[in-house]
């Protein structure tokens, strides 16, 4: 390829970079997996004739969503197999995207949970459809099938996150009026002041991937969430630390143990009340996240 061609297909490359990220963070909930995924596109996009591309982000996306695709199916054995609840690997964000409520509402972790139960192809659908608006046209030749059938997968698919999601946004303000107050009660030991911010039908989901400690089943209610924090806390019997973050585009939490980083806390608020905590503790899906955040509080 000339050097012409290649400057030309890097420009068009790194110009829907972001995109293509978020596609492919959205369908694998994985930010490793992500940016293995972009280094694939870019390796097959380099090989295109660019001549014959008459829409370089649909082409960028198309190969994009195929990858994704392929890692997502093999992934879900894996998954399968995992010790306990699996939860989407956080994502640190910059805190102007917790500002724009349809961009973190996209890639908040409430949302990306919700993704988990479609299957792979619905998950791509849903993904291009709803959240980045590309056509039913487009979005067959991405996921290789007739534009009536996807129409079909797009309906289910939506209906299926719409009875899961959360009804009501709130914006970034309330959510972290909600999540410093719950971060104070934990702080002080004040279980009553925890269970004031919890709404009764709170769910708390944690995700130690079998090596460090947490729930293997999801705990419902107010009463069980605030004994099991309380219960982890006094467990420890070392210093801990916790500090604001934003993480997926919403506030968020990032906990420390004995000095180490040692999780991500990400909620769903509404009506000022906390109605889901999901807690990474897994330090697979935590290494590089802990040195920018680290980086980021400091």
């Amino acid at each position: 390829m000339s050097s012409h061609r290649t400057d030309a297909a890097t420009s068009l490359f790194v110009a829907h970079r972001n995109l293509l990220f978020t596609v492919a963070y959205e369908m694998l909930g994985s930010a490793a997996d992500a940016e293995d995924v972009l280094q694939e596109t870019w390796l097959r996009w380099s090989t295109v004739d660019q001549a014959e591309v008459r829409e370089p982000r649909a082409y960028l996306v198309r190969i994009a969503t195929r990858l994704a695709l392929n890692r997502l199916r093999s992934a879900q054995h894996r998954r399968e197999a995992y010790v306990g609840p699996w939860l989407p690997e956080p994502l640190l964000t910059s805190p102007d995207v917790a500002d724009d409520a349809e961009l973190a509402e996209s890639i908040s972790m409430a949302l990306m949970v919700v993704l988990e139960t479609l299957g792979p192809t619905e998950r791509a659908v849903f993904v291009l459809r709803e959240i980045f608006g590309f056509e039913f046209d487009e979005i067959a030749a991405a996921v290789e099938k007739t534009p009536a059938t996807v129409r079909q997968i797009a309906h289910r698919a939506r209906q299926h996150v719409e009875a899961r999601r959360p009804r009501v946004s709130v914006t970034a303000d309330e959510a972290r009026a909600a999540l410093d107050a719950f971060r104070i009660a934990v702080e002080t030991g004040d279980v009553q002041a925890m269970l004031n911010v919890l709404a009764p039908d709170v769910v708390l989901i944690s995700d130690g991937g079998g090596v460090k400690q947490a729930a293997l089943r999801p705990i419902l209610g107010a009463d069980k969430v605030a004994r099991f924090i309380s219960g982890g806390i006094r467990k420890t019997a070392v210093d801990f630390a916790i500090e604001p973050a934003v993480v997926n585009g919403n506030p968020a939490l990032a906990l420390h143990v004995a000095g180490e980083f040692d999780g991500v806390l990400a909620a769903r608020v509404q009506d000022g009340r906390i109605t889901g905590l999901y807690i990474v503790r897994n330090p697979q899906k935590l290494s590089w996240l802990g040195e920018e955040l680290t980086l980021s509080l400091h």
